[in-house]
């Protein structure tokens, strides 16, 4: 299926499925209010069929936007937005450690029929003005496929610390909160997609709670669309490295809520805290699966099998 690409410089670009459906737009225009983390973001996502599958600034969390990169704990800055969780005093407007990541250039963009792919450089900032990391993000919208109802999205991380001292990556979990961990590539539903159905290899029927810090391949969410009839999946995939004891600077695990809010996480430090040394680097490659209807894990799984790293 031949895309259209549609670059509105310093604002973001966005992706056009030839049904005239924008099925991806990636927002890299600061946001105004500095308490909610400015970042790049992605929003709206949506299906071929149009429905929208990302959720932004929602009244429950106005720092939700989409789909983006976060760090909730970092050497203790916020790189999520909003409130900071601190241990037995729990979640608190602390603005003066809320940082950003700074858009600084796109370093390479490719757009094709079937493809558009971009390099992007920024520079993570601490609140005081400090700059504690350089990341490289690769983003890769591709196989589009009409007849399935879905199209897939790459998102690429790796991060250079420039930091004197080493940075320190946690999570509310590691700072004392039961079974918070979220941290790294996250995605915020839609309100239809509260109370959404969540499955996992081999675990067709385990639901948000049992695989709430669970490991794994991949990761599944499906709803039912308010005002249309019709449902949606998302799957989260790591790339294989990312599950790698030898390559992966820390394990993964999953963080996935489906009430009170629909959200994933690929929560890069969930239980344990890891360090990145100063002028050290880490890197994680990441697949976001988008489509229209039901899907079960074997259609899942073979469609998976089908779109090689």
């Amino acid at each position: 299926m031949t895309i259209r690409v549609r670059h509105l410089h310093g604002e973001h670009l966005a992706v056009e499925a030839s049904n005239g459906t924008e099925i991806f737009r990636y927002v890299y225009r600061p946001d105004p209010d500095p308490f909610e983390s400015r970042k790049p973001y992605a929003h709206p996502v949506r299906t071929l069929a149009g429905r929208t599958v990302t959720g932004y600034r929602p009244s429950d969390h106005r720092w939700h936007k989409g789909l983006q990169m976060t760090a909730s704990h970092l050497s203790g800055q916020n790189f999520w937005g909003g409130n900071c969780y601190v241990h037995g005093r729990g979640y608190l407007a602390l603005p003066d450690r809320v940082g950003s990541m700074r858009h600084d250039g796109f370093t390479a963009l490719t757009a094709e029929d079937e493809r558009l792919a971009f390099t992007e450089e920024l520079t993570w900032v601490e609140n005081g003005g400090a700059e504690w990391a350089r990341e490289e993000r690769g983003i890769e919208v591709h196989s589009v496929d009409e007849e399935a109802g879905t199209w897939a999205l790459d998102w690429t991380i790796r991060l250079t610390s420039l930091s004197a001292e080493p940075l320190v990556f946690g999570s509310p979990t590691t700072a004392g909160r039961e079974l918070a961990g979220y941290t790294g590539l996250q995605w915020r539903g839609p309100r239809d997609f509260t109370g959404g159905r969540v499955i996992a290899p081999g675990a067709e029927d385990a639901g948000p709670e049992k695989l709430m810090g669970s490991q794994g391949p991949w990761l599944a969410f499906t709803a039912e669309h308010d005002e249309v009839d019709g449902h949606s999946t998302l799957v989260f995939a790591h790339a294989p490295e990312n599950l790698d004891e030898t390559s992966a600077i820390h394990a993964s695990h999953w963080f996935v809520r489906a009430d009170p809010i629909p959200t994933v996480a690929f929560s890069w430090a969930f239980f344990e805290e890891f360090a990145l040394g100063p002028g050290d680097s880490f890197a994680y490659r990441y697949r976001v699966m988008v489509a229209d209807g039901v899907w079960d894990s074997d259609r899942i799984a073979a469609h998976l099998e089908g779109l090689p790293w």
